[in-house]
């Protein structure tokens, strides 16, 4: 019979709790016999403890010890004999790949994208209770981190350990991770087959669609999930000294990376699935009802699995049996006299029994306090809180500290409605400093009700209110330097929203002004128009005949013209790029020139070296190339092509392919 406890951790309780317990028993035992020698004469010590058994009353602390230490050890969940069950499961085969490239290092979505993508991930992990997962991590290449497992603690753990070195070779390979998801699903049987891409879809190499396009004959579908701003966020790195710069591209300008929103909704209408970008904290939900719960789901492992019997229950009810053993062991041995025997129930039995039924009923008293909702809440575990407090509040409706607690945990679960509810019946309460908590908590509620409205009207008006709050709360505690700093933080906001408000509206007035412009400017030229007509004579209107196909003529005319102050103005903007090169390769040959002159200490070598220079100057200005700028261009593309070769054993790249490390 195998014997083991499902909570192991819990006997280290034995060693907190015990040995204090006994040192408490043993104190309050000697404490008590130096008691009773102060308060009692020595010569009635003897009468008055007639009968006590010393050892009756050590048994008692036997007792009550061992029942601590029965009661921790149900604790621990003790569990022996077991039986054999088949289990079963139905869901789906999917594969996370996420981007760990250096883009994903951008700050839009703070903390970084990276860190977003492994928290979405946990979230469809949490989701995805019976299907089978797996990951995939790329940048410039693709690697299995986590083949396909029932397992959510090795997949967790497979999701935390990602990072931007996971992969060495920079870049972004979309068509890369679609082929290793393909690959991965070969070997699974007929199972659906579903990928998810978290990234931001900058995509270096191509072939993202095609490749989707070729997973979805295969029977794949992929769902993207873009993660960034389409304005684009600029890339910084640290150093190991703990210097922040920015990723530079080749001609050394800092890299700005956007959110590729076209791509990522090709690839996914390619492969019979959809896009998502990444807001708010329901964007896996809406993922999994609408894209992937709709999937016929397949048997994904059927195994046998040892079910143990719990057996906590034993320990529990003997915990109980030598409490009430305790309770009713008296500390003496009792002489039944005659007329004690007639009486059927004695003054020390009624006692201990009303002290069992008391007992009986803590539990039932325990149930209606709010201690367990305050140990959720500590726990972080805020919507469990909300719902005990709710409970609570069905009993005590006009209770204001209950509406404040439940208010203040619905505002750490970010059900700002709620909070406001609550926090608004708890300013009733007569208890000033609670009023003017609620005044605080009521305010930063409401500011985030503000942040979530996109009109501007409504906004304004939450956020005001918000300030009012706040200065409710200091007129009632001035020390509070919390609430002074977020009324501060909140009038700036308003602020910057009315001026924001202002600069929109001469915008619009002055575009509404050049409208009415424009339309007084066309009613002008159609009564010029107009007038001319009237005023041509009739002998000119055969004139007007044969001229009634000139418009065309005009507008072809107009068009060639446009043509033609194009064509100008690209031919203008090709000669100064030329003028702008001719100069730089001017200012290059002065500048080997002078560093000729100071190296040459021989007046001919000197001279050679000014006429060579002379040449080269000439040859720049005439837009060639010297044999020595030939000969380091050449140096040049031998190193880059090398570099190029070590950093993609797998895939030889063109010579004019620039590598992209983000």
């Amino acid at each position: 019979m195998n014997f083991n406890f499902a909570a192991p951790q819990m006997l280290w309780l034995l060693l907190i709790v015990i040995p204090p317990l006994v040192l408490f028993l043993w104190w309050a035992w000697r404490k008590r016999e130096q008691l009773i020698t102060q308060f009692i004469s020595a010569r009635l010590l003897g009468t008055l403890k007639v009968g006590v058994s010393p050892s009756r009353q050590k048994l008692r602390l036997v007792l009550l010890v061992a029942a601590v230490a029965l009661l921790i050890i149900s604790l621990a969940r003790p569990q022996w004999g077991f039986t054999m069950e088949e289990a079963k499961q139905r869901g789906l085969d999917i594969i996370i790949a996420i981007d760990t490239s250096n883009s994903m290092l951008a700050e839009d979505f703070p903390p970084n994208r990276l860190t977003r993508a492994k928290l979405a991930a946990m979230d469809l992990m949490r989701r995805s209770k019976t299907d089978r997962l797996g990951l995939i991590a790329f940048a410039g290449t693709a690697f299995m981190q986590c083949p396909l497992t029932l397992d959510d603690a090795a997949f967790g753990q497979s999701v935390d350990s990602l990072d931007t070195k996971t992969i060495s070779q920079g870049g972004t390979a979309l068509a890369e991770a679609i082929d290793t998801a393909q690959t991965a699903f070969k070997d699974e049987g007929d199972n659906h087959k579903v990928l998810v891409l978290f990234t931001d879809g900058e995509d270096h190499d191509g072939g993202a669609v095609k490749a989707a396009e070729n997973a979805a004959k295969e029977g794949m579908r992929i769902f993207t999930v873009g993660i960034g701003n389409p304005e684009g966020e600029k890339l910084r790195v640290q150093d190991e000294r703990g210097r922040v710069d920015y990723i530079r591209d080749e001609a050394g300008n800092p890299v700005t990376s956007r959110l590729n929103e076209t791509l990522l909704q090709d690839i996914a209408g390619a492969a019979g699935g959809f896009y998502l970008p990444l807001r708010g904290t329901k964007t896996m939900d809406t993922l999994y009802e609408r894209g992937l719960a709709p999937l016929p789901k397949s048997t994904n492992s059927s195994k046998l699995l040892r079910r143990y019997h719990e057996r906590f229950h034993w320990f529990v009810g003997l915990a109980i049996a030598l409490l009430l053993l305790e309770m009713f062991l008296p500390d003496r041995k009792r002489k039944r006299s005659a007329a004690s025997a007639a009486t059927p129930v004695t003054t020390g039995a009624l006692t201990e029994t009303v002290a069992l039924l008391l007992l009986l009923a803590l539990p039932t008293v325990a149930l209606g306090s709010t201690s367990s909702a305050l140990h959720e809440y500590n726990q972080g575990k805020y919507e469990e809180a909300l719902k005990e407090y709710n409970q609570a509040l069905e009993r005590k409706k006009d209770d204001p500290r209950l509406h404040f607690n439940a208010g203040t945990a619905a505002y750490q679960s970010r059900q700002l409605t709620e909070a406001t509810n609550q926090l608004n019946q708890a300013l009733s309460s007569q208890d000033l400093q609670l009023q003017q908590r609620a005044y605080y908590n009521l305010g930063n509620a409401l500011y985030r009700l503000g942040q979530q409205e996109s009109d501007p009207a409504k906004k304004q008006a939450l956020w005001e209110n918000a300030t009012n709050k706040y200065d409710c709360a200091l007129k009632l505690n001035q020390q509070d330097a919390d609430a002074g700093f977020n009324k501060e933080y909140v009038h700036q906001q308003l602020e910057e929203l009315k001026k924001q408000q202002q600069q929109q509206k001469p915008d619009q007035s002055k575009d509404k002004s050049n409208d009415k412009k424009d339309q007084n400017q066309q009613g002008q030229s159609q009564n010029d128009s107009n007038k001319d007509q009237n005023q041509q004579p009739q002998d000119q209107q055969q004139q007007s005949n044969q001229d009634s196909s000139q418009p065309k003529q005009d507008s072809q005319a107009r068009n060639q013209k446009q043509d033609q102050k194009q064509s100008d103005k690209d031919k203008q903007d090709q000669k100064q790029d030329q003028q702008s090169q001719a100069q730089n390769k001017k200012d290059q040959a002065e500048k080997q020139k002078q560093d000729a002159q100071n190296q040459s200490g021989d007046s001919k070598d000197k001279d050679k070296s000014q006429e060579d220079a002379e040449r080269e100057a000439a040859a720049m200005a005439a837009g060639q190339m010297t044999p020595k700028q030939a000969q380091q261009l050449l140096d040049a593309q031998k190193g880059d092509d090398q570099v190029l070769r070590l950093a993609s054993p797998n895939q030889q790249p063109s010579p004019n392919h620039s590598f992209k490390n983000w």
